[in-house]
């Protein structure tokens, strides 16, 4: 994760998201920073993924879940994700580039 409007990202040791697809059914985990550990499942249509994630925060051992959008733009870096998800009644946007 490159940053976040929901927390600030440690750019040393930020989250990180491993990905999984097979015939537009995404999943997946991720961990570090913030995030003891976290699971998401959701679609690939085309460039747009749209997901639903559960995971506990390393501060108070809280669970949050929500949903996500996700726009995929190809760089010349890599891919990079533009993710607008929402916790509670709260949207953000955070951006993910691939390492």
């Amino acid at each position: 994760m490159e940053s976040s409007t929901n927390s600030d990202v440690n750019l040393a040791s930020p989250s990180r998201f491993q990905y999984f697809e097979r015939d537009g059914v995404i999943w997946g985990d991720y961990d570090g920073d913030t995030v003891t550990f976290g699971r998401f499942v959701g679609t690939r249509v085309g460039d747009q993924l749209s997901i639903s994630f559960a995971h506990v925060m390393t501060s108070n051992g809280l669970v949050v879940t929500g949903t996500s959008g996700s726009l995929v733009e190809v760089t010349v870096e890599g891919i990079r994700l533009v993710e607008n998800f929402r916790i509670g009644d709260t949207d953000h946007v955070s951006i993910c580039v691939e390492v």
